[in-house]
This record gives structure tokens, C-alpha cells and sequence, in this order.
């Protein structure tokens, strides 16, 4: 394993939340200039977004929520040099759920389906920092 396998996982995630902050942005700006959304409404974080740009808004908060817990394991598997292909294959399947909840929580938002993606990214997560615990604690 390098650096880099267990850097990309995390780049890509990265990106996700860049592409769901100028979705986001663009959507509310449009709401804004379109005049569905007057500024004093919004000012203060108050809710009054359109649906979509609440929407899109969740979607990206979502993405500084849980994956800050990832950014941080991946850091200290690298720091401690606890890398293995589980934890690699583990971190490219959380990744994957974090898109798969974006694409829904962006598109028909079937809460359902997005609290069974968001289900498994815990789920993952979860099990790398049981993994990497047990790596740390035992030496192993």
C-alpha cells in the first residue's frame, strides 16, 4: 500500500463535496435572483430556501458530517502506517455510499433508499475504526 491508494479515496470525497457546494451555490444564487428568495429571508440561516436549494444544501452539510470521522481514520492509519487492503477496500466502499447518498439525496430523495446508503457508509466506517483499533491496541 502507498500513500496515495488510501489519499484517492479521499480526493474523490473531497470532490463530491466541492461539486455538491457549487450545485448548491448555483441553485441558491439562481433562487436569489430569480426573486423566489428575498436576501433578509436567508440572512441569519433562517430556512427559507426553496425546496431544491434546501435540498442541495443538505446534501452537501451531509458531506461535513459523518466523513469528517473518515478524513480523520485515514489520517492516523497513515500516521501509524496501519494500512492494509481491507481497510483500503473498506474506505473506497464508504466512499461509494457517500456518493450513492448524494445521488439520491439530489435527485428523487427516496428517504428510504438514502437511509439504506447512509446505512452502509456507517456500517463501513464503523467496522475501520473497530479494525484499525484492534491493529493499534494489539500491534498487530
Amino acid at each position: 500500500m502507498t500513500v496515495v491508494d488510501f489519499l484517492l479515496p479521499v480526493f474523490v470525497l473531497i470532490g463530491l463535496t466541492f461539486v455538491l457546494l457549487f450545485i448548491m451555490a448555483r441553485e441558491r444564487v439562481g433562487s436569489l435572483r430569480r426573486g423566489e428568495v428575498k436576501t433578509e429571508d436567508i440572512a441569519l440561516r433562517e430556512p427559507n430556501w426553496t425546496p431544491r436549494g434546501t435540498q442541495y444544501g443538505n446534501a452537501f452539510h451531509n458531506q461535513l458530517e459523518l466523513p469528517m470521522l473518515f478524513y480523520v481514520l485515514i489520517a492516523f492509519i497513515l500516521i501509524t502506517k496501519a494500512e492494509d487492503v481491507l481497510l483500503l477496500i473498506l474506505a473506497w466502499i464508504f466512499v461509494l455510499s457517500r456518493i450513492v447518498h448524494a445521488f439520491i439525496h439530489t435527485t428523487g430523495n427516496v428517504v428510504d433508499r438514502r437511509f439504506m446508503a447512509y446505512s452502509v457508509g456507517v456500517l463501513v466506517l464503523l467496522l475501520m475504526w473497530v479494525i484499525f483499533a484492534a491493529k493499534i491496541v494489539t500491534g498487530a
